[in-house]
């Protein structure tokens, strides 16, 4: 059989084959010549392809790659453990509360034909070695609209979850609240997010997955509620559909206007994760928030080795700490830390490469990794913003604090930034609130935080991630209230006596450990490159170790009274 000839195409619409009904409108869809559920369009490049080949592929596209939406109990088997799920709260039934004509007959055909009880199924199940609480929903059941029923099966599940102290995962795919049962279903939005806000304050994990769609109330409660929200590739995600949007507006949206990916670059979501990748992700990120502590004496000490290029004078230090071949914060993260699972975005608008963050672990434990982020060439430094981050970067960085304190990781940031970008959209979008609210949020946050510059400390844009139980520098590395520049041009209207004010300024590492501002001075090779960084990472890493046992044994009111201390004698 061939399937390529069961479909003729035009450049618009699918057209009759022979011995077709002609007379059909245009975008119905056409009916192949072979038994019913055999075969297939996809409706993304059009291709005739297997039904059967589509679910053993994950109901991928075997031809473009294009996703089908899951029916939940393919998806719960995909993602747990061989029976490992036990499923709750079957059998509820909506009180049709407009008394909307049809709709009863409607849900119990429904669930004759899909074989749900409703549009979502919740339940307990074992990812790897982790009880979670799942509650995935199908679209195949009213668009997976929410009503009274589904609203309250994520409730009851997430209310047991806080009981029992397990995470929740929800897989998302809805077309909005459920029009036949009015405000009844708009007031799941807000008693799902109620019962979510009582989950996270028991310090409990939430993470949720967007699939194809995910609009309308859902998105405005609990699907954008996640502690980490990953989504699969191009799945429609937005509170108000496209085609509301352009009738209300009257313009063409852009293409790919509310896919997954325009979602990532806007700040709203960790990640993109791969249907066949989810399960991994999910075990990995699991694995991530399971609080442990590095063994061994609090109290060690490590002597460092003696540093070199000691002659060396400020300007040259300076000189040394801009070069383009130094290692930039990505390869400090890759040589310190295993598993490390970037997270993306602010939240509200953006998601800045100026700066990049995540979770990982060190030596087995839990922690949150946030480092300013150079290139590594011309075109990584554009994208990257030559390491000056924006406001949504600060406002990513303090998202991924205030995220690893609710779940008691240590935070450790590498600094390496001129400073904070200072453009006019900057100022527009807050530059200085986004900073001084890091310095706020720091001075208590009731976890450990280390910072290391490791290239250039450039005034508020690099304090603004220095705001540490323990600053700390590498040997080359600068930190200043500004560039040499800019203070020459400022005290003496001379740019051009940048040397001079870099000696003035005393802002080598040397200079600022012994003015104690900063506590650790790290020697480098003689040639710092990204190939000579793992010569020195086990000195760094063996600091990291005792830093770790040290602040992470402390108790919390003395730990926030140390910070507060040390900058307070400053």
């Amino acid at each position: 059989m061939n399937l390529s000839n069961m479909f003729k195409k035009t450049k618009d619409n699918y057209i009759p084959l022979k011995g077709e009904d002609s007379s059909r409108r245009a975008g119905e869809e056409i009916k192949p010549e072979v038994p019913e559920g055999l075969v297939r369009r996809c409706n993304k490049c059009g291709k005739a392809i297997l039904t059967d080949e589509v679910k053993s592929n994950s109901y991928i596209c075997p031809k473009c790659g294009g996703y089908f939406r899951m029916p939940a109990y393919r998806r719960i088997n995909m993602i747990v453990e061989p029976d490992s799920f036990e499923e709750w709260d079957t059998g509820m039934q909506t009180a049709n509360p407009l008394q909307y004509k049809g709709y009863v007959e409607k849900i119990s055909s429904l669930r004759g034909k899909t074989g749900l009880d409703e549009a979502v199924i919740t339940g307990k199940a074992k990812i790897g070695r982790h009880e979670v609480v799942l509650a995935v929903m199908d679209g195949r059941f009213l668009m997976a609209s929410m009503g009274e029923v589904v609203g309250e099966k994520i409730t009851r599940a997430v209310e047991r979850a806080t009981q029992e102290r397990l995470p929740v995962i929800i897989f998302t795919c809805s077309g909005g609240a459920r029009m036949q049962e009015g405000l009844t279903s708009l007031m799941q939005m807000a008693k799902t997010s109620a019962a979510l806000k009582r989950h996270s304050d028991q310090g409990l994990l939430y993470i949720t997955v967007l699939t194809d769609p995910t609009t309308g109330g859902v998105t405005a409660s609990f699907a954008m509620l996640g502690d980490i929200i990953l989504a699969e590739p191009k799945a429609l995600v937005g509170f108000a559909g496209p085609r509301v949007i352009e009738q209300t507006i009257g313009q063409k949206l852009p293409k790919g206007f509310q896919r997954s990916e325009f979602l990532l670059e806007h700040g709203i979501i960790d990640a993109i994760v791969p249907r066949n990748e989810m399960k991994e992700k999910l075990t990995t990120l699991l694995n991530h928030h399971v609080n442990r502590r590095i063994v061994g004496s609090s109290e060690e000490k490590i002597n460092s080795p003696k540093r070199t290029n000691e002659n060396l004078s400020a300007w040259d230090r300076v000189t040394l700490s801009r070069r383009q071949d130094r290692p930039v914060g990505f390869d400090y993260v890759q040589n310190l830390f295993a598993d490390f699972v970037e997270l993306h975005g602010d939240r509200h608008c953006s998601d800045d490469q100026a700066i990049i963050g995540g979770i990982a672990t060190f030596r087995g434990m839990p922690v949150t990794v946030i480092a300013q982020a150079k290139g590594k060439n011309t075109k990584e430094n554009i994208a990257r913003n030559f390491g000056m981050p924006s406001p949504e970067g600060y406002r990513k960085a303090l998202r991924l604090m205030k995220q690893a304190e609710k779940f008691h990781r240590p935070v450790i940031c590498f600094v390496d930034t001129p400073g904070a970008f200072c453009g006019l959209e900057a100022e527009e979008r807050g530059q200085g609130e986004a900073i001084a609210r890091n310095l706020y949020e720091m001075s208590t946050l009731k976890t450990p935080i280390l910072s290391l510059v490791i290239g250039e400390g450039g005034s508020g844009g690099a304090l603004a991630m220095a705001t540490a139980d323990e600053v700390w520098m590498m040997e080359n590395s600068v930190y200043s209230i500004l560039s040499p520049e800019g203070y020459a041009a400022i005290l003496w209207k001379d740019s051009k006596r940048a040397k001079e004010a870099a000696q003035v300024m005393k802002m080598t590492a040397a200079d600022l450990e012994a003015a104690g501002f900063v506590e650790r001075v790290f020697a480098e090779p003689g040639e710092f490159t990204e190939e000579t960084l793992p010569q020195i990472t086990s000195e760094i890493g063996e600091q990291i170790a005792v830093f770790l046992r040290n602040y992470c044994n402390m108790p919390k009111e003395v730990l926030l009274e140390k910070r507060y201390q040390r900058f307070r004698n400053m």
